[in-house]
C-alpha cells in the first residue's frame, strides 16, 4: 500500500474486528477509534495512528501474522503493531521491553493503556475485572516508564 491512508487501515481494522465486543460488550471498534484518536492527540505520525487501528487485530486473532506480514502496509506500521502483539505465554517485563525497544510504540501503547484504564470504561466492569484490570494497566505503565515508581 505505497500510498495507504489512515482511513483504508481504519476500514479493515473494523471489518477484522467488527464481531468482537470489548469487555462491557461494547462494540470493539470504538475501543480502536479511542485509541487512534489518542495517538493523534499526542501528536503521533499516520503511521503511529495506522498501528493504533490494528494494534489488538494479531493478538485477538481476527488477523494473522501471515497477513501482516503480506500486508500492503508500510514496515514501519508492521513493526509498531508486531510491538503491540503480546506473545501467548509473555510476561509483562518482556512486552513492555519489546514496546520501549520499537521506535514509536510507547506512544501507541500509551494511549491504548489511557483508554483501557478510562475511569467510565472501568466503572462498566465487575469488581474484580475492574481490580484486576487497574493494577494489570497500572503495571504495564509503570514497566514503560510513564508513571513514576
Amino acid at each position: 500500500m505505497p500510498n495507504f491512508t489512515v482511513d483504508q487501515v481504519e476500514a479493515i481494522a473494523r471489518e477484522a474486528h467488527a464481531h468482537q465486543t470489548d469487555k462491557a460488550g461494547r462494540p470493539y471498534a470504538e475501543h480502536l477509534r479511542a485509541v487512534a484518536d489518542g495517538v493523534r492527540d499526542r501528536g503521533g505520525t499516520g503511521e503511529q495512528i495506522a498501528a493504533a487501528w490494528l494494534h489488538d487485530a494479531v493478538e485477538d486473532g481476527v488477523l494473522s501474522r501471515e497477513w501482516l506480514a503480506a500486508a500492503e502496509l508500510p514496515r514501519r506500521v508492521k513493526e509498531l503493531v508486531d510491538a503491540m502483539t503480546r506473545r501467548p505465554g509473555e510476561d509483562a517485563e518482556s512486552y513492555a521491553r519489546r514496546i520501549l525497544a520499537t521506535p514509536g510504540a510507547r506512544l501507541v501503547k500509551e494511549a491504548d493503556l489511557a483508554h483501557n484504564a478510562d475511569p467510565d470504561r472501568l466503572a462498566l466492569l465487575d469488581e474484580p475485572t475492574r481490580t484486576r484490570l487497574s493494577a494489570k494497566y497500572a503495571t504495564m505503565r509503570r514497566l514503560l516508564g510513564l508513571t513514576a515508581g
